[in-house]
């Protein structure tokens, strides 16, 4: 079995020691096998800070899962990292970005069986040169780079009872009317239902559309989107065969009764997804990217930059998302031996 290639995020948040707090626990809670993309130095300064032992040794992607069960697994990095707990350092900025690319690289040369990520910051990337928005669009410009074809990468919230898809994302609140349309509210549709049935092994994925406006706009008195745009979507992705409805008052779509009725909720903006996604499950939501022709996931949350080196980071929503990314993996081979 291939393991899950981790990439450490940004050495200066929490995710050594979240990284070190899961293979700790890997017997209690039943971890799948995993790599750590990163310096072995710093893991080994890291762990020394917040008084763990963990036994480390420097591998290759193919043999990390058969050292699992002992020792961590570490595929050594060219760069080198500056550990500084909690002041974010551009001069990590290489070595976070190969730990990505190799992660990624190690994914479709199979391996790696998914690729999980812990978080990155934006500012010391963007003060070393990096030039894309975020996270979710460079994994999406590796992905065209290896295979050629472009991505549309699709941000999920997933929890034990719930997942939310926003259909637009870090926008103002104030540019979501200008940017939705029913071209991108159905193609991200399309693309959460593919990934829900091959990979989440749902045969016939329920989509429910929230409204853009209160009440779904309220047959138009409360504006006009819901009618002229999210409503035409539901209509075409019904026409493709695809089990949508809506568009749903957001207000009444996320208590316990109306989630037994679908398996996803695409909604129209950032804080419409993710407020209902972590309030349920603020230690066990994963965020997982669709539309990549790899899996990856990532914990819900960010650096941390100020619990950074304090011993108190959670690991709980990493532990979620290594479980994930592993069912996810066999549910897709599965899928593909069929």
């Amino acid at each position: 079995m291939t393991a899950l290639a981790l990439s450490v995020g940004d050495p200066s948040g929490i995710g050594p020691e979240i990284a070190i707090a899961a293979f700790l626990a890997r017997e209690a809670v039943g971890l799948p096998a995993f790599y750590l993309l990163t310096d072995p130095t710093l893991i080994a300064s890291r762990a020394s800070q917040l008084g763990v032992s963990v036994p480390i040794v420097e591998t290759i992607p193919a043999q990390a899962a058969q050292v699992f069960a002992h020792t961590l697994p570490i595929v050594p990095l060219a760069a080198q990292f500056v550990d500084s707990p909690g002041r974010p350092d551009p001069a990590n900025a290489a070595g976070t970005v190969e730990a990505i690319d190799r992660a990624v690289a190690a994914c479709l040369a199979g391996d790696a069986a998914a690729v999980v990520t812990c978080p990155i910051a934006k500012k010391p990337l963007y003060d070393a040169g990096f030039r894309f928005p975020g996270h979710t669009e460079y994994l999406a410009h590796l992905a065209a780079r290896h295979s050629g074809v472009d991505a549309m990468p699709v941000m999920m919230l997933a929890g034990p009872d719930l997942r939310t898809v926003p259909v637009t994302i870090h926008i103002a609140l104030a540019e979501v009317p200008k940017a939705l349309t029913t071209e991108l509210i159905v193609a991200t549709a399309r693309i959460t239902a593919a990934d829900l049935a091959s990979r989440f092994g749902i045969a016939r994925p329920r989509l429910a559309i929230a409204g853009l406006n209160p009440h779904a706009g309220e047959g138009g008195s409360m504006g006009l989107e819901d009618e002229r745009i999210v409503r035409p979507a539901v209509d075409i992705l019904r026409a493709e065969g695809i089990d949508a409805f809506g568009p749903l008052p957001a207000d009444t779509l996320f208590h316990a009764r109306a989630r037994a009725g679908y398996d996803v909720a695409l909604c129209m903006y950032h804080d419409q997804a993710l407020i209902p996604a972590k309030t349920l499950a603020f230690d066990e939501a994963v965020n997982v990217t669709l539309g990549l022709p790899f899996i990856r996931t990532s914990p819900d949350h960010g650096t941390a930059f100020d619990i950074a080196g304090k011993g108190i980071a959670r690991p709980d929503s990493l532990i979620a998302a290594l479980k994930l990314a592993r069912r996810l993996a066999d549910t897709d081979a599965k899928a593909v031996a069929a």
